[in-house]
């Protein structure tokens, strides 16, 4: 086909004798949803990279099965990828989405309740015959492309397979083969929809499949079919563009959670000069911050994948006492078989970071889906009195900060800490500002490198006005004392089993951790007025719709402030005093309740509750109705 001529009037491009425009739009969600095999993460994850470099704000969520090959065509076996780009600042992948792409029957009967009425919906035909709506439970003779009951929505059925096919019909390679390439043909129309630039992906597809040759040229040819499609095809007369987001300046990449947090690690290790030394059992969702960090083996960062979750813990508390900062990552189920080796860290009173990338329970669960279900596993999962500071993520970028937060309190105060995150912040992308080494806070690190004048013998546990101990590396002469397991007798550290001297030190330990309320910053509002009528309080992944749901009503004139807690144990020494000044507070959690039974204990608040566990994220409508229920 020769290139068609075409002029640009006022966003119109006049292409021959068919004419399209092109729409400015403020944000837009897309759901790109098939088969597990479909490769819909990697179509999210390519048209996310591409509008990342144009400047927009974005968010994103990962939806996908917990089996690795799920059963092909069934609901259970749905894959999806959401994601919100806006030239705004957004917070959340959105409520509802603006075009749903449906590569099957299943895809778009999951999918369509979260698609706005008059949205776009893409789907392949190929994937609505009658095996596959079968699959889907549609009834016999039923098949919703064709019976009407889409009216309410724009929808464009195209025979992506045929298409693939037919574009790839040069290229030696059989047809499960071609079938495969059928996502980039969906991108690239995707692309030529949203005025995207291809080059992105043609730069990644020449990386990954650079040693074969025959994949390469039908990913980039499906590709190109799917953008030339959009350029021919006459039912499309509209094309949108989202101009570039406001942000703050700096420089600017997209981000994961899991790869922020790997970066927070390696600038922990950086700023205090300790060796990282990561031992660890694969996970889901934890696993990629073992394939991100074993990368960077140029910062002295030591990554081991031991047999079972009990010698990945063991091995990081070896690798502390011996000077290093010993790290183990985890979720949920790991978490339980670690506690009997985090018990020995506490006792030892050596720093020890516990990262916990939590998910659907109990057992196995929901492996795939995200839950804030572990945060009193952190606070009393061990058996005695065993108290560890707890850190909580909020976002995908702020892993980053977070985790840094939580090895610097490690460091400093001769601690195990656990960090929370979850498979919505572990998963799911943002923009993510570079920063800055001035930005970040001192780590600094005392080992006990002598006795000092006038001590006569080593005291492990004489502790300074932190009730910190000393922190002495194995083998440093004149330094030698035991360890284990064994209650220690205060300041000799040798075994006791004095009464007396137990509860001293149960009392001590618990100290120690209080006192971090000391050093660590007083809890400030994200948004809204010090006194009102309701403080919603959060933490975690709930960030972004707790502030979306908040900014709303603020808007509309209403009391509502948002506080968002990093720190949750100890608290800010100030949250009881901020929880006062409201005459109701709302708590919203992806779980049974479990901050909210917290805060009553130590607060006496009669804190409201609003818990999803469904293994999706809260929504923002959801707490704007639960916020007005209050009100």
């Amino acid at each position: 086909m020769a290139t068609p001529s075409f002029k640009i009037h006022n966003f119109a491009i006049h292409y021959n004798s068919m004419s399209i425009s092109t729409q400015v739009v403020e944000d837009v969600v897309i759901k790109f949803a098939g088969d597990s095999g479909d490769g819909m993460q990697l179509t999210g994850s390519q048209f996310t990279n591409s509008t990342a470099l144009l400047g927009n704000d974005l968010s994103t969520f990962p939806d996908f099965p917990a089996e690795i090959r799920a059963p092909q065509g069934t609901l259970p076996g749905v894959s999806g990828f959401q994601l919100h780009f806006s030239s705004n600042r957004i917070y959340t992948p959105g409520d509802n989405c603006d075009v749903l792409v449906a590569m099957n029957a299943a895809a778009l009967k999951v999918n369509l309740k979260s698609l706005k009425k008059g949205g776009i919906i893409i789907a392949n035909s190929d994937g609505f015959d009658s095996k596959n709506l079968r699959l889907a439970n549609y009834p016999d003779g039923v098949n919703p492309l064709e019976d009407g009951s889409l009216g309410n929505y724009e929808l464009h059925v195209i025979d992506i397979t045929k298409l693939t096919r037919e574009a790839l019909k040069d290229i030696q390679m059989g047809v499960k083969e071609k079938d495969r390439a059928k996502n980039m043909f969906v991108l690239g129309f995707l692309y030529w929809l949203y005025n995207r630039d291809m080059e992105v992906t043609i730069s990644f597809l020449n990386d990954k499949f650079s040693k074969k040759q025959d994949i390469l040229d039908s990913n980039i040819k499906s590709l190109r079919a799917g953008y030339n499609y959009g350029d021919t095809v006459e039912t499309f007369t509209t094309r949108y563009r989202v101009e570039k987001a406001k942000l703050p300046p700096g420089k600017y990449r997209n981000i994961t959670g899991n790869t922020a947090l790997t970066y927070g690690i390696i600038a922990a290790g950086e700023q205090s000069g300790l060796p990282i030394f990561l031992g660890t059992y694969p996970i889901t969702p934890a696993s990629d911050i073992l394939h991100e960090l074993s990368r960077y083996k140029n910062f002295g960062i030591r990554t081991f994948q031991a047999e079972d979750e009990i010698a990945a813990i063991t091995a990081a508390i070896g690798a502390s006492y011996g000077g290093s900062l010993g790290i183990t990552t985890t979720s949920g189920p790991g978490m339980a078989l670690k506690t009997e080796a985090m018990g020995l860290a506490v006792m030892l009173e050596i720093p020890l970071l516990i990262v916990n990338i939590q998910r659907g329970g109990p057992s196995t669960g929901l492996p795939t889906k995200t839950e804030q279900s572990d945060l009193l596993q952190a606070y009393y999962g061990r058996n005695g009195e065993c108290p560890m500071p707890v850190i909580s993520a909020s976002t995908p970028s702020d892993c980053f900060a977070a985790v840094y937060e939580a090895a610097r309190i490690a460091v400093q105060h001769m601690t195990p800490v656990i960090f929370l995150s979850d498979g919505y912040i572990a998963n799911g992308a943002e923009p993510w500002r570079f920063p800055q080494k001035t930005d970040l806070k001192p780590i600094e690190v005392n080992f006990k490198k002598a006795l000092a004048e006038g001590e006569a013998k080593f005291m492990p546990y004489q502790r300074d006005e932190k009730l910190v101990r000393p922190w002495s590396v194995p083998g440093t002469a004149g330094l030698e004392h035991r360890i284990g397991g064994l209650e220690k007798e205060d300041i000799t550290g040798n075994i006791s089993y004095d009464p007396d001297n137990h509860q001293h030190m149960v009392k001590t330990r618990q100290a120690k951790v209080d006192m971090i309320a000391d050093h660590i910053p007083l809890q400030t509002l994200d948004s809204g007025p010090e006194k009102g009528d309701v403080l919603v309080l959060a933490w975690g992944s709930t960030y972004g719709a707790v502030k979306s749901a908040v900014s709303e009503l603020q808007e509309k004139g209403k009391a509502v402030a948002h506080a968002h807690l990093r720190h949750l144990r100890p608290f800010p020494k100030n949250l009881g005093e901020m929880l006062s000044n409201y005459k109701r507070v709302l708590i919203p959690e992806i779980n049974n309740g479990q901050l909210i039974k917290i805060i009553r204990d130590q607060y006496l608040v009669d804190a409201i509750g609003y818990n999803k566990i469904k293994g999706t994220p809260i929504t923002r409508a959801e707490l704007v109705n639960a916020i007005n229920e209050l009100l």
